[in-house]
């Protein structure tokens, strides 16, 4: 029997047509926007992962660095990004009930899960904005050396971090503060750190007790902790007090650690946020009943493809940055 199946026959998948596999023009845009961006995260993660290994020796801990919760006061590593990270998620189903539910002409039901979607994006931009400022602002300080290397403080009794203002020591330092009445002269006093370096210095010498660590990483992967001695000659080599992180220094560690963190992650909250906002616009086509008089719901559909791969991303991110 022949079973040729012949050109523009219904059983044939692929027939070279206008809508190959049945899929519209719409989604096969949305799908070439998605591989692109996919290209360009992989770029970026792996020139992450290339400076990483190089500078592994003084790369951060992320245990470390990310230690905070909202509200709560403590150490608590990993925690609340693995909250983002499950919100992220639990978006994702919501989206998928609702690209499911737009299928069946659901339209109450697309409503809802569409909301849900856009409150978990929300939560986790929210939550990015205020892990970058508690970054940005530090919590314990260091001093640089000439180097650039970072020299943070711990206290030998209990063996943790120690903050400047734990052992700091004030002293009667005269200091000019510029002011607009000043008139014509006035020049903008920028950022000054909470500490001098001589006031760091005087309080260091002053408590036995507390100790450098520097950033490099030794064999059973912690911090290499000097003994009082050692701790005293490395003092000589501060030039600067760092307070928290920023594109030029970093409390934490290597400032490379810091640039691709503000690109990387800001790169990707750029991304979650553009889908809150798409999402939040086809929510109230959907609320007019714009998809109902379409017939379908293939924009909740393409949506939904690009919430996906954004979820799927941060599964990366997350991985390179605070796991590995």
């Amino acid at each position: 029997m022949d079973t040729t199946v012949t050109a523009g026959s219904e059983e044939n998948v692929w027939d070279g047509g206008n809508r190959p596999l049945g899929a519209s023009y719409g989604k096969l845009m949305m799908w070439f926007f998605l591989v692109s961006d996919a290209l360009s995260f992989s770029g970026f993660l792996c020139a992450y992962g290339f400076s990483r290994f190089k500078f592994i020796e003084t790369w951060p801990i992320a245990d470390e660095v990310f230690t905070h919760v909202p509200f709560f006061h403590g150490n608590y590593p990993m925690i609340y990004v693995a909250f983002m990270t499950f919100i992220l998620i639990m978006s994702s189903v919501t989206m998928v009930l609702a690209v499911d539910a737009g299928h069946k002409m659901k339209q109450n039901a697309v409503i809802w899960y569409l909301f849900a979607t856009i409150i978990g994006g929300a939560i986790f931009v929210g939550s990015q904005a205020w892990e970058w400022a508690t970054f940005i602002k530090g919590d314990y300080g260091a001093l640089e050396t000439k180097g650039g290397r970072i020299l943070q403080f711990v206290n030998a009794e209990t063996g943790e971090r120690a903050a400047l203002a734990d052992f700091t020591t004030a002293l009667p330092e005269e200091r000019v503060k510029h002011l607009a009445s000043e008139g014509v002269w006035y020049e903008s006093e920028g950022y000054k750190t909470s500490f001098s370096l001589n006031e760091v210095l005087e309080g260091f010498k002053a408590n036995p007790n507390i100790l450098i660590r520097t950033e490099t990483i030794n064999e059973d992967g912690e911090k290499t902790l000097l003994n009082r001695e050692q701790s005293l000659g490395r003092l000589s080599d501060a030039v600067r007090v760092v307070e928290g992180a920023n594109l030029i220094r970093n409390e934490y560690g290597s400032r490379l650690f810091a640039d691709f963190f503000f690109f990387i992650t800001g790169f990707h909250g750029f991304h979650v946020f553009s889908g809150v906002v798409i999402n939040v616009i086809i929510f109230f086509n959907v609320i007019l009943g714009t998809y109902e008089k379409r017939g379908h719901y293939e924009m909740v559909e393409k949506v939904g493809l690009y919430w996906h791969f954004v979820d799927l991303v941060w599964v990366f991110v997350f991985t390179f940055f605070y796991l590995v």
